[in-house]
């Protein structure tokens, strides 16, 4: 690649990544601070609220996978200069997500004692959690269509605004968890009902900001009518995309929440060290998130322009920045580990837990850097998702579940054994991305001439 088309890349990576990373850090914040509020709060608050947003995470599995299909193909109709047809996708982003969300409203406000049943088994945490969802599952409606159009928002150049909602979200939660948990100034004290409720009000403020937004941006094309606009061909090319982008997450959210339910075997210290690193990671993992998210905006919007010899050496470059970008992590979790051990009000053996999490999260999260940036934003940019799917069927399903399953049931080996065994998917990954990345399959123009 010659100097001038890699400043090119590193000054549109940069517009882009930084605005995504902020969102991504922020988006994070406010699961965070229900976290950092319910941890001074006490410990069986901080576990059951956990756990009981694992019903949420599942339901982000689906409206993630949808939003994922259409954001690859609105950036490729984008990349065309066909507003008109990524409008469209757009509206089939958010027909989708509405019924998706509909389905986990019902079970989080209907039926909330029967989701925490199996995340555990503790009658205290059971209780804490059917109180939150029923409150929580509300929010689920607001946040499905939010993000269809914060997906939107970023591709069509306005980043920097997506990062400007989410600071006003994370800084009105932040605020809201304050009083209603601890019941500040005659506010009551609400404990993790307080911070349902903050969820649920954030998540509307968030929607209806984007809608303002996108009610005036002139490019996106959205009436009324495109909400039940049906093309066969368009179906067609959703499904494509989306299909293999739903497999792979569900197979690996499915993994996530068997973790839930193994940490939760393994009794409450262990669930709180398990939350309290999972946080940490998530918050670190913003940086990844966001050059995976500007990745695959710029390979979609190459790839859609035809310029697939542009992609490809694109594509070079960022092995070079998964490479810089995990060491970053590592140097992160060094930073940020031990202010989080001393903040948390934990027990001793949740914090001897928590300190060998971090520990191993080292390794996890430099594995993480080069999985997430080439199979959630190079590969899957060109339509080529199906990878994903696979690696983590046999790196999870074929490894690192069935193995963390024997040493924790059948062999009952120590907690920090257990947590690595089940956490090794991500390093058993980083071989093959190289070998599959030379098959040049993710190189592919997805939009249509006639459509």
């Amino acid at each position: 690649m010659e100097q001038n088309e890699k400043k090119v890349l590193y000054d549109k990576l940069k517009v882009l990544a930084i605005p995504l990373a902020l969102q991504a850090l922020l988006n994070a914040l406010v699961g965070a601070s229900d976290a950092l509020m319910l941890g001074r709060l006490n410990q069986d608050s901080i576990s059951a609220v956990a756990l009981a947003n694992q019903l949420f995470f599942v339901m982000t599995l689906f409206t993630g996978s949808i939003k994922s299909a259409a954001g690859i193909l609105v950036a490729q109709y984008w990349g065309k200069k066909d507003y008109k047809n990524a409008g469209r996708f757009l509206a089939m982003a958010i027909r989708s997500s509405i019924v998706v969300s509909l389905i986990f409203f019902v079970a989080a406000v209907g039926f909330p004692e029967q989701v925490m049943r199996i995340y555990t088994s503790e009658s205290n945490l059971i209780t804490i959690g059917a109180g939150y969802l029923r409150i929580v599952g509300f929010s689920y409606l607001f946040s499905a269509v939010a993000q269809c159009f914060l997906m939107n928002m970023k591709i069509a150049g306005d980043a920097k605004y997506s990062v400007i909602i989410s600071a006003v979200v994370v800084v009105v939660d932040m605020i809201a968890d304050y009083f209603l948990i601890y019941g500040k100034c005659g506010v009551p004290e609400l404990g993790a009902n307080g911070s349902a409720y903050s969820t649920v009000v954030v998540e509307a403020m968030s929607l209806v900001i984007v809608l303002i937004w996108a009610k005036k941006k002139e490019t996106i094309h959205l009436p009324l009518k495109n909400l039940f606009y049906y093309s066969k061909g368009f179906e067609k090319d959703f499904w494509k995309v989306f299909a293999p982008i739903l497999a792979s997450g569900l197979s690996w959210g499915i993994s996530i929440t068997v973790h839930s339910a193994v940490m939760g075997h393994l009794g409450s210290d262990a669930t709180a060290a398990a939350s309290v690193t999972s946080v940490t990671q998530q918050l670190i993992a913003c940086i990844t998130w966001g050059i995976a998210g500007g990745s695959g905006i710029m390979i979609g919007e190459i790839l859609g322009a035809g310029k697939l010899d542009v992609a490809k050496r694109y594509g070079d470059q960022f092995f070079r920045i998964a490479f810089l970008n995990g060491l970053n992590n590592v140097l992160l979790i060094v930073l940020v580990g031990p202010p989080i051990y001393f903040f948390y009000k934990l027990t001793d053996t949740a914090k001897w837990y928590l300190l060998g999490m971090l520990a191993f999260s080292c390794l996890y999260m430099f594995a993480f850097s080069y999985n997430t940036i080439f199979t959630c934003g190079v590969f899957p940019a060109g339509g080529d998702a199906k990878y994903d799917a696979v690696s983590v069927f046999f790196a999870t399903w074929c490894f690192a579940i069935p193995a963390a399953l024997i040493a924790c049931y059948v062999l009952e080996w120590p907690v920090l054994i257990v947590y690595m065994i089940m956490c090794l998917d991500e390093v058993v990954k980083v071989p093959f991305l190289k070998w599959h990345y030379k098959k040049y399959i993710w190189v592919k123009n997805l939009t249509r001439e006639a459509a």
